[in-house]
């Protein structure tokens, strides 16, 4: 369905630059088009939309993260999220006896810093902290956020073009990085699931439904079959066509120690649940929340709730070990998340007000309706046979 009028009324309208901006990269996405006969599948929109060199929305300059960009992630609404998750980097660098951070696209640089800041103070540093950034604008402002920041362990930070090469010991962090993996979307029709396909009609972009596809109508039929349902007619969502591959080559370099992936998202019973009929596809742009991708293109953030079911699928078919699963607030309950907030301001009088503020933290990253159900922590593990701290609160691979 096109975007009501409401909807473009209710977003901020772009200025001359970023409209510029958003016209060249419509442009060579039309091109691609044209060149592949007149349509393209969704998961190549959304990759040109987030990636494409120098146009898609990761590649570009624009500010994305915190109150002047699009979204605020957890670690810029609290440096407790931070400061829990480095607990368990500690537990799994101890019991290495040391390793390496490997962060997985680290946005404007905040949760590094606290990360290595709380290390520091738990004598327990990574013997480097690296960083895979594909965008040169934001490895600019990591450098800048950690150069203010931290600037005695800068020397401790590397930036990476690829992933390291095989041998690597420690942890693998993605927050918000699943989510932004390009997702192949389908409708369920009276002849089947149809792939839905992007064209360029002569005056605007639009999503249409192709022919019948095998990968389509095998997945969904996988899909259904591990559900016991079938999906009904008009129901439409999504998978990440290539998710197999891409965990296998970042899992590739693991000789020991854990994937931590914390991210939006479901196991898969609920992820395609027949409620939710319209698939969990959202875009971001300056604060407003919507489903329309064919719009402000470059100018938003485009992306899809994680099914965990797969992501540790993928896993265990690349030989790791599905080491825990559980909702954020249990993973940062685990991680001791209260006691750090106890310890953090005693219960005085003078420090009423900044425990208020920790305490509205707190309720942000972990009451339900918050993020603290709405985001899943998920742990993969090599050559690393420890209960891991985060899953002590409530391990719930059974939900997966």
């Amino acid at each position: 369905m096109p975007p009501s009028a409401d909807l473009l009324k209710a977003l901020p309208a772009p200025d001359p630059v970023a409209a510029a901006h958003s016209a060249r990269l419509r442009d060579h996405i039309c091109a691609e088009i044209a060149a592949a006969g007149g349509v393209i599948p969704f998961a190549r929109f959304m990759d040109l939309a987030l990636y494409a060199p120098s146009l898609g929305y990761y590649q570009a300059g624009t500010r994305k993260f915190g109150p002047d960009g699009d979204f605020i992630t957890a670690p810029e609404l609290s440096p407790l999220f931070s400061r829990c998750l480095a607990r368990q980097c500690r537990q799994i660098l101890e019991t290495l006896d040391g390793g390496i951070i490997l962060e997985l696209g680290a946005g404007a640089g905040i949760m590094a810093a606290d990360l290595l800041e709380e290390l520091r103070a738990l004598d327990m540093l990574p013997e480097r902290y690296a960083i895979l950034e594909l965008s040169g604008e934001l490895r600019e402002r990591q450098r800048q956020t950690l150069s203010q920041r931290v600037p005695d362990l800068l020397k401790q930070v590397v930036w990476l073009d690829t992933l390291p090469e095989p041998g690597f010991q420690g942890v693998i962090l993605g927050n918000e990085v699943l989510d932004a993996l390009p997702v192949e979307r389908f409708r369920i029709t009276c002849r089947g699931p149809r792939r839905l396909m992007v064209a360029w009609n002569g005056a605007e972009l639009e999503i249409i439904e192709g022919e019948e596809d095998p990968e389509v109508t095998t997945t969904v039929a996988r899909i259904e079959s591990e559900l016991g349902w079938r999906l009904p007619e008009g129901y439409v969502s999504e998978y990440v066509p290539r998710l197999d591959a891409w965990l296998a080559a970042v899992a590739e370099p693991l000789s020991a120690g854990a994937l931590l992936f914390i991210d939006y998202g479901y196991p898969r019973a609920a992820y395609y649940h027949p409620e939710r009929a319209t698939g969990t596809l959202l875009c971001h742009y300056r604060h407003r929340v919507h489903d329309h991708p064919l719009l402000l293109l470059g100018l938003q953030d485009i992306t899809a709730s994680v099914d965990f079911t797969a992501v540790a699928e993928a896993g265990l078919a690349t030989g790791l070990e599905v080491a825990g699963y559980t909702a954020q607030n249990y993973f940062l309950f685990g991680c001791g998340l209260m006691e750090l907030l106890a310890g953090e301001i005693p219960l005085n009088p003078a420090n009423s007000i900044d425990y208020l503020e920790q305490a509205r933290q707190v309720k942000l990253l972990t009451l339900p309706g918050e993020m603290g159900d709405r985001f899943q922590a998920l742990a993969l593990t090599r050559n690393l046979n420890i209960p891991l701290c985060g899953f002590a609160f409530r391990n719930e691979l059974d939900r997966l």
